[in-house]
């Protein structure tokens, strides 16, 4: 019990100073509180104030960043616009372009304000400053002096500045434009800008074009006056061939160049016009040069026409198609040329009808002018085919005779048969016209010998250069009809040489049986009559550049005449009247047929030299004297 009662004991002093310091605890704690609270009071304005200037700091760095930002933003916005006003500098054209794209998208896909309207003007500025770029390139490659060799070179344009050109050209047809970008603010203006260089490209290209040509076709016009006639309008289709080209090559570049996408027929009608009007000068020049004088430049005319004719096409194309235009230059310059042509062919017939009229005087037994004049518009034919063709079948079957005679057949109006009917028909009338002309000129001759001579002289050059020897391909183009219509006259013209001067000669040997007397009559008969052949050749000259022909009829001659008098002499100077006779005889036949040959070959010394004594002793004989 003591034992319990000695625990409980313990436990109420062990609990009585637990209270104890509970209770000095409790009296720290509360003191320690109250001080806490003393120092919150103390230290919350302080708190409170260092809030408030945390805040005002944040705020203040915040405003900072702010006006850092704007600042940074507008020192980019005025280095772009002073790029832009500046211009494309060398070697900056890629960053020029991406700065005015950038500020190009601002505007497209913002809305308008009066900044946004701002950067419109600066967008439109940037276009200018680059088709400003764009005109100086194209303006260096359509500059300097061109090729002026005496063939014509077709001048490409500067490939570096058509690598310079082709990106630019490029980004001008992205920018904006009323059909894609109705609402940007820009777009009219650079429209505008870009219409403005498109049109200065096209007159730079042209002036180009026809300062590069221009003197070539002056050349062409030069040398009209004194070069052949077909070799001019050959020269004149080349120049037209390569006017054309340019026009080929400069319609391709400007669909590659021109800095507005779309069509270019409107700007290539204006880059053509300066062509179109040199061409038209051109032929206008040629034009009043064959009108002066047609005779001298029908063929000029004719090759012209041909020449021109076989350009249409590419014409029609080129210059008048892809510009949209409706003139036709060509068209009015073969117009013009054709009726040169159409005058050509009854004035060609009116010139030979006019040289057979004739005024009293003696023409001559050589070649007339125009027996070679005919010769040689008739050669030229082939060359012409084409022209004369289509020319006469506009003037008409049988009109180049201006009404006289009868139209042999009425041809029609597009087929290529017809057109050489009428060329055939037109032939067959030239060479009737120039032979009855001849003939008429021959039978005015006095002396009928000579006139013979005449006449087949230039029958004989007709022939030969015609049919038998010709330099080009005319007997194609001459009917059956007209071909035997020069034979038979040859050989009529022929036959009455032969007639004129040789038959006197063989009627005094024809034989009548009235004895020696009439002998003598006769020999003196024929070698007097020799003596005036023989005087004849001597003025006058048969075939003299015909070699083949003067020896064919020499052989003829001589196989008419010798034969005979040698037949004669037997039968009425042999044996015992040879003597009687021989003074009489005043020739052997050898020395009559070395005289003969001597009028129409002169090519053996010895001949000629024997010849010309048997000449000299029939002349002194007759009392004509030595030559």
């Amino acid at each position: 019990m003591d034992d319990e009662s000695a625990e409980i004991e313990l436990l109420e002093q062990n609990l009585n100073k637990t209270k104890q310091i509970s209770q000095r605890m409790t009296s720290m704690l509360s003191s320690f509180d109250t001080r806490l609270n003393k120092l919150e009071k103390s230290i919350l304005p302080l708190y409170n104030s260092t809030q408030i200037l945390t805040k005002r700091g944040n705020n203040i760095e915040s405003a900072l960043l702010k006006i850092y930002e704007i600042a940074s933003n507008q020192e980019g916005l005025a280095a772009e616009e002073a790029m832009i006003l500046r211009g494309p500098q060398p070697g900056q054209l890629e960053q020029y372009k991406d700065t005015l794209s950038r500020l190009n998208a601002s505007v497209t896909f913002m809305s308008i304000t009066g900044g946004q309207r701002d950067t419109a003007r600066l967008i439109e500025t940037g276009a200018k400053k680059l088709t400003q770029m764009y005109t100086k390139l194209v303006a260096e490659g359509s500059s300097g002096v061109p090729p002026n060799g005496p063939d014509f070179q077709l001048l490409p344009f500067p490939s570096a500045l058509r690598a310079n050109l082709e990106p630019l050209v490029a980004f001008l047809r992205t920018l904006p434009l009323p059909p894609t970008h109705p609402s940007h603010p820009a777009a009219p203006g650079i429209q505008s800008t870009l219409k403005e260089a498109q049109k200065g490209y096209a007159d730079m290209r042209g002036s180009w074009s026809v300062k590069c040509l221009e003197q070539y076709g002056k050349r062409v016009v030069d040398r009209a006056e004194t070069l052949d006639g077909v070799v001019a309008g050959r020269e004149l289709g080349a120049w037209v061939e390569n006017l054309l080209a340019v026009a080929e090559i400069e319609y391709g570049l400007l669909k590659e160049l021109s800095p507005l996408p779309g069509p270019v027929e409107s700007t290539f009608a204006k880059l053509i016009a300066p062509l179109a009007t040199l061409f038209a000068n051109t032929i206008s020049s040629l034009g009043s040069l064959i009108k002066r004088s047609l005779h001298k430049y029908t063929f000029l005319a004719l090759a012209a026409y041909a020449n021109l004719s076989a350009s249409q096409a590419a014409w029609d194309d080129i210059m008048v198609r892809r510009a949209g235009r409706k003139q036709n230059e060509l068209k009015e310059g073969l117009h013009a040329i054709r009726a040169s042509c159409l005058r050509s062919f009854p004035e060609f017939i009116a010139d030979i009808k006019t040289a057979a009229l004739g005024k009293g005087a003696e023409v001559g037994t050589g070649l007339i002018d125009f027996a070679i004049s005919t010769v040689e518009y008739l050669e030229r034919m082939p060359e012409v085919q084409s022209a004369v063709g289509a020319a006469l079948q506009t003037l008409g079957d049988g009109n180049w005779k201006m009404g006289e005679g009868v139209q042999v057949g009425k041809a029609g109006k597009t087929t290529e048969t017809n057109e050489r009917t009428l060329m055939e028909h037109f032939l067959h009338d030239v060479i009737h016209l120039t032979v009855t002309s001849l003939q008429t000129l021959s039978r005015a001759n006095k002396r009928p010998s000579f006139g013979s001579i005449f006449l087949v002289n230039n029958l004989a050059y007709l022939r030969t250069r015609i049919l038998v020897k010709p330099k080009t391909d005319i007997p194609s183009l001459l009917s059956k009809p007209t071909q035997d219509l020069l034979n038979s006259n040859f050989r009529t013209a022929k036959a009455a040489y032969f007639d004129s001067n040789f038959s006197p000669l063989m009627q005094t040997l024809t034989e009548d049986n009235k004895g020696k007397s009439a002998a003598k009559e006769k020999f003196t008969r024929f070698f007097d009559l020799l003596d005036e052949v023989a005087e004849t050749h001597k003025l006058a000259r048969v075939l003299q550049d015909d070699n083949e022909g003067r020896e064919q009829i020499c052989d003829e001659v001589i196989k008419l005449v010798v034969p005979s008098l040698q037949r004669f002499t037997q039968r009425n100077a042999s044996g015992k009247d040879y003597k009687s006779l021989q003074k009489y005889i005043k020739m052997s036949t050898e020395e009559v047929e070395s005289l003969i040959r001597s009028f129409y070959i002169e090519s053996d010394p010895r001949t000629v030299a024997q010849a010309e004594n048997a000449r000299d002793n029939l002349l002194l004989s007759a009392g004509w004297g030595r030559y």
